[in-house]
């Protein structure tokens, strides 16, 4: 049985957060386990405050969950993992979930500012 057709709108969300290099490579690392905000970051070389950016638009697209867990010397650590997902297109689905777009005009207008703010929230947390 293949996977559901996903709407118009659950398409452009995540292909737009899959788009970034950086969210790429967060994916990668939590497929081989959950991990923590501090380690991940130092995993990945990239700071806490980026990290924490990217996860959270991952964690909106629904790629990843975060639950927060107590240490056993009583600090808060908040722990993510990745959820399961399978991103199969042919061009038939497409043509489906374009039919279902919220807008088109104002889907690509959010897509266009996405991706600045993208760059804006990098350059800001490195």
């Amino acid at each position: 049985m293949s996977p559901p057709v996903p709407t118009g709108d659950e398409l452009v969300r995540v292909l737009a957060t899959l788009s970034n290099p950086h969210r790429l490579r967060v994916v990668a690392a939590l497929a081989g386990g959950r991990n923590y905000v501090s380690r991940l970051a130092r995993e990945l070389d990239i700071s806490r405050a980026l990290l924490q950016v990217h996860l959270k638009k991952l964690e909106a697209a629904g790629l990843v969950t975060s639950r927060l867990e107590l240490s056993e010397d009583g600090k808060a650590m908040k722990f993510y993992e990745v959820n399961a997902f399978a991103v199969v297109l042919t061009p038939q689905d497409i043509v489906t979930a374009v039919q279902t777009l919220s807008s088109q005009s104002s889907q690509s207008s959010q897509s266009s500012q996405s991706s600045q703010k993208d760059e804006r929230d990098e350059k800001g947390a490195t």
